[in-house]
């Protein structure tokens, strides 16, 4: 995010940045995303983030904290965030109200969004149905093998890949519960948008043990530990599935036999009159030569945009949660290149 205001976004200004590590504090923030001094260091000090005059904050921690929001809207920031709060209807109802008093006395407001939750399990369904005459079922599936993923420190420690198989559960971990929670609060944003009256969202996970070792950057993953999870969110009414979201996910390249196999990307399917599909897939590019490295750094960049490209609807949204239901749709109007 930081690069692409720098690089791209003339409409914006970064006046703060919050870091966790003291050798950064104090580090130029242009200079810590390798571009030009821009005039604005970095600190770890939350109370010097608090006092900042900023229109809005991108809160993208690994770990989000309600406190951490709270703290950020009562002091008149505004929150855009890949990492909760996609549909507040369905949050723990103490921390909805925490969060609406933190919101009353800023005059903020905060959205929750990025790929997948936010886009692909939000804007595009919606959109879609607006298609449609009847809506049946409607299924998300995201297949994806983690291998290329870099940031071993969430595929290892956050998602437990490398664990026991009989510890995997939706709520093995602080992380894995927490994880599970909000593909949960999608299944009901999905059904509470749609009129599709659901009666619970069930969470099941089938982990898969590693057939020999595979060396993943830093981290052995030993064989018979768990190389692959397959993530089922279901939305029911009267015990019949309505609504979906799977992720089928591997690390080391060993796909499951007996699992489903749609495409690699995201694949939407709506059962209904008339039923439809579409699938979508992020790449550095289709035109040029990339590295794996860029290729697989494109979902996240798609993530981040989500957000990044909400910022100005975000702050011209009244206090409270701003959903993607309720704000307009998100565009980029920056997005093409004026460079001759």
């Amino acid at each position: 995010m930081v690069t692409t205001i720098l690089d791209h976004r003339d409409d914006l200004q970064i006046v703060g940045a919050r870091v966790y590590s003291e050798d950064k504090s104090g580090v130029d923030i242009g200079t810590l995303v390798g571009r030009d001094a821009i005039g604005v260091p970095a600190t770890t000090d939350v109370e010097a983030i608090l006092a900042l005059d900023a229109d809005c904050v991108l809160y993208t921690p690994r770990t989000a904290r309600v406190d951490d929001a709270c703290a950020l809207l009562a002091s008149g920031k505004n929150i855009a965030t890949t990492a909760f709060m996609f549909h507040p209807q369905r949050m723990d109802p103490a921390d909805r109200e925490r969060v609406l008093a933190a919101c009353e006395v800023g005059g903020s407001s905060v959205h929750g969004s990025g790929l997948n939750p936010g886009n692909l399990s939000g804007v595009l369904p919606l959109a879609l149905s607006g298609m449609s005459r009847t809506i049946d079922t409607i299924t998300l599936q995201e297949r994806a093998d983690w291998s290329a993923y870099e940031s071993t420190g969430i595929t290892f420690d956050n998602m437990a890949f490398g664990e026991p198989v009989e510890m995997i559960s939706p709520t093995a971990t602080e992380f894995l519960s927490f994880n599970s929670s909000i593909f949960t609060e999608q299944v009901w944003f999905i059904g509470d948008s749609l009129g599709a009256d659901l009666d619970e969202v069930t969470a099941t996970v089938d982990a898969v043990a590693a057939q020999q070792d595979h060396q993943i950057f830093d981290h052995l993953l030993r064989a018979g530990t768990t190389a692959g999870q397959r993530w089922n969110w279901t939305g029911l009414r009267n015990g019949r599935p309505l609504v979906e979201i799977e992720t089928l996910w591997t690390v080391g390249g060993e796909y499951p036999s007996h699992w489903p196999k749609p495409q690699h990307g995201w694949t939407l399917t709506i059962e209904g009159d008339p039923s439809m599909r579409t699938h979508f897939f992020s790449l550095a590019s289709f035109a040029r030569a990339a590295s794996m490295e860029e290729h697989v750094r494109s979902a996240n960049v798609a993530t981040a945009m989500q957000v990044l490209n909400a910022v100005p609807a975000v702050c011209e949204a009244p206090p409270g949660f701003a959903t993607t239901a309720s704000l307009p749709l998100i565009r980029n109007q920056h997005s093409f290149n004026r460079q001759p």
